[in-house]
């Protein structure tokens, strides 16, 4: 038995993807145990390192909740801006106009090409310059501009991608019912090319939570990662604890992220195959949206 893209596996490579996961368990478990015995010869384990995030409630109040907050501040605002300036870029570059599609791509090419940790250190700079901005505030201004540049150009390239990989047939048959190229883009083809796009703009989500860090390691934002310091000197915690630590509230965030988004595909998906509804044309040459069950919502009938 065959697919598209690999023949399926015989007798023999079962037995070897069965000998390689194994090897590859046994290897993964004498790291983990040279890890955690090389912490333990290092005194790393010792409970007393561990134990200001059980026993003190302060550590966890002072520091990392509001650390937290301050991070899922600046990755919010930065989603709520990037995301339809991204989608705006995106559909430039879909754009008829050459001018329009210059501009767009230009754009989306050079913020793309930058490191984002650059474009916040410019706009740190240019705040500081030009814009009457307190010091308390500006890192947030500058790490939501760095953030929202970037990871607006990238999300561009994922609308423009999640478009074009939509059948031909689509478009074809929303010009055949008199759509216009705005009326096609929006009603047609790009409440299809979501469902497509979700998995890739959710990790490009997920990239903006971990690059609020850079924030607080050059620019003084007190977002959660840059909170191990004020902890380690305050409460004698260990580097390796806190780190720890942070990095499980990173995964515990990511995680529930990534389960909103698994769960709003499901419903789109969901949506798209109950709701019998097919584009036509109406009367006078209008549009109007016909029930049809057991058809997708995604058809178009030109007439």
């Amino acid at each position: 038995m065959t697919s598209v893209l690999y023949d399926a596996p015989g007798r023999r490579a079962k037995q070897r993807n069965v000998v390689y996961t194994i090897v590859f368990l046994v290897l993964l478990a004498l790291a983990a145990w040279w890890v955690v015995a090389t912490m333990a010869d290092k005194n790393q384990l010792a409970a007393e390192k561990w134990k200001p995030f059980v026993t003190d409630s302060r550590v966890w109040t002072t520091y990392l909740l509001p650390g937290l907050m301050e991070t899922l501040k600046a990755a919010a605002l930065a989603i709520v801006i990037a995301l339809p300036f991204g989608a705006l870029l995106g559909l430039g570059r879909l754009s008829d106009h050459a001018w329009v599609r210059w501009i767009a791509g230009v754009a989306v090419e050079f913020f793309r090409s930058i490191p984002v940790l650059l474009l916040m250190m410019f706009a740190n700079q240019l705040y500081i310059q030009y814009a009457d901005i307190g010091s308390d505030v500006r890192p947030l201004y500058a790490v939501v501009t760095g953030l929202v540049l970037y990871n607006a150009s990238v999300i561009a390239e994922i609308v423009r991608a999640g478009v074009l990989t939509l059948p031909n047939g689509q478009t074809d048959a929303a010009k055949a019912i008199g759509m216009r190229k705005g009326q096609t883009l929006t009603n047609v083809l790009l409440p299809q090319a979501v469902t497509a796009m979700l998995p890739a703009l959710i990790s490009q989500l997920v990239v903006i939570v971990k690059d609020t860090a850079l924030g607080g390691s050059l620019l003084g934002l007190s977002e959660l990662l840059s909170r191990n310091r004020e902890i380690t000197a305050n409460y004698g915690a260990n580097v390796i604890a806190t780190l720890f630590v942070i990095s499980l509230i990173y995964i515990a965030l990511n995680y529930l992220l990534t389960l909103f988004a698994s769960w709003l595909e499901a419903q789109l998906r969901r949506g798209k195959k109950s709701t019998g509804a097919s584009v036509e044309a109406g009367p006078g040459g209008g549009l109007e949206t016909v029930a049809a069950p057991n058809t997708r919502s995604d058809q178009i009938r030109p007439t």
